[in-house]
C-alpha cells in the first residue's frame, strides 16, 4: 500500500467513525454525551485533514457512504460505548497501516498522534490495554 492508498483508507475510516460515533452520541448524555461529541468533532477534524492531505496529493478524496453498516444495533448507552470502542478500535487499524506507507515526516507524524489518540481513546471508553494498538492479528 502506498502512501495516497493509506490515506484514502484512513479518510474512509473518518467517514465511518464520524457516522458511528454521531449514531452512538444520540444514545448516550451527559458526561459520556459530551465526551462522544469532542469524538465526534476529533473525527471530524481529522477526516478534513486527511481530505486536504490528498488534494495536495492531487487524488480526489475518498467520498463518504450515505450510511455505513453498524455491528449491531444501538439501542441503549451500553451498545452506544460498545460501538465507540469498536469504532476507536478499527480507526486504529487504518492509522497503524498510514504510518508504515507514510513517505512524509509529516504524514507520519499525523498517523502516529492518530494511532497514539486512538488507542488512549479505547482506553476511555472501556477498552483495555494492548501492545501494539491498531496492529491485526
Amino acid at each position: 500500500m502506498n502512501e495516497v492508498d493509506a490515506l484514502q483508507a484512513a479518510l474512509a475510516g473518518e467517514h465511518a467513525a464520524v457516522y458511528g460515533v454521531g449514531v452512538a452520541g444520540g444514545k448516550l448524555n451527559g458526561a459520556r454525551f459530551r465526551a462522544a461529541t469532542d469524538l465526534f468533532g476529533a473525527h471530524r477534524d481529522n477526516r478534513d485533514h486527511l481530505s486536504a492531505l490528498i488534494v495536495a496529493a492531487g487524488q480526489t478524496p475518498v467520498a463518504a457512504q450515505p450510511a455505513y453498516q453498524l455491528p449491531q444495533p444501538v439501542t441503549n448507552a451500553a451498545t452506544a460505548t460498545a460501538l465507540i470502542l469498536y469504532v476507536e478500535r478499527r480507526i486504529a487499524a487504518v492509522y497503524g497501516d498510514l504510518v508504515e506507507a507514510a513517505e512524509q515526516a509529516p504524514v507520519r507524524l499525523f498517523a502516529i498522534d492518530a494511532l497514539q489518540t486512538a488507542a488512549g481513546n479505547q482506553l476511555a471508553w472501556g477498552g483495555a490495554p494492548i501492545a501494539f494498538p491498531g496492529a491485526v492479528s
